[in-house]
């Protein structure tokens, strides 16, 4: 089985681009050292959606690098992805682990520690727990859940746990005292002005 051999997991958004191709941002984020890209664009169809995967997934495999996509298992096979990741929303980890086998990756999104506890019990690889600062994107999902919150979940779960919601490199040094295995952000290299240098810096804040 595989296991989470990266710091940085990049989520994709083309809303956050600023109007530029999604996959020059890629690119760009690759160039930096990105050794882990989660492909989430929720509100494009299947076909537009695949041709995306299939373009992504021939970026990540010249750069070695690992390409989930978000929820959608049949474009992960058809694409020969690493993975996938679910949402509290998605089809049960189990269902979509019978789906995919045991050699590719299986991420979680969680808001609580009894989520994270189901996943873990469910058969994921890894979780991504947040939101643990404000940012709109997560909003939706409740208020900031706070470093503590995260900590707890890093002591009860044996799984790789990375923190989402408001990461930024001002933060990621605090984030990281918590014990978690990495950060997922989103908009702290989509938006930002040069995507491969601001993945360089993000990258120089993990000690390994």
């Amino acid at each position: 089985m595989p296991t989470p051999d990266f710091d940085l997991y990049l989520v994709t958004d083309r809303s956050l681009t600023q109007g530029r191709d999604l996959l020059w941002v890629l690119q760009q984020a690759l160039d930096g050292g990105v050794k882990a890209i989660q492909l989430r664009e929720k509100d494009l169809g299947g076909r537009e959606l695949f041709f995306i995967a299939e373009a992504a997934r021939k970026l990540t495999q010249r750069y070695h690098a690992r390409l989930l996509i978000n929820d959608r298992i049949d474009l992960a096979l058809a694409v020969d992805a690493d993975g996938v990741h679910l949402s509290t929303a998605s089809i049960p980890i189990e269902s979509a682990r019978a789906l995919l086998g045991r050699q590719r990756l299986l991420g979680a999104s969680t808001h609580s520690l009894e989520e994270a506890a189901e996943a873990e019990r469910n058969g994921a690889d890894f979780v991504v727990f947040g939101p643990v600062y404000f940012t709109p994107s997560k909003a939706p999902y409740g208020a900031p859940q706070g470093l503590a919150a995260i900590k707890k979940v890093v002591e009860k779960i044996s799984l790789p746990i990375y923190a989402i919601g408001g990461i930024k490199p001002e933060n990621i040094a605090d984030t990281c005292r918590t014990g978690v295995r990495g950060v997922a952000l989103i908009s702290a290299v989509m938006s930002a002005v040069d995507p491969e240098n601001a993945t360089k810096k993000i990258l120089k804040l993990f000690n390994r």
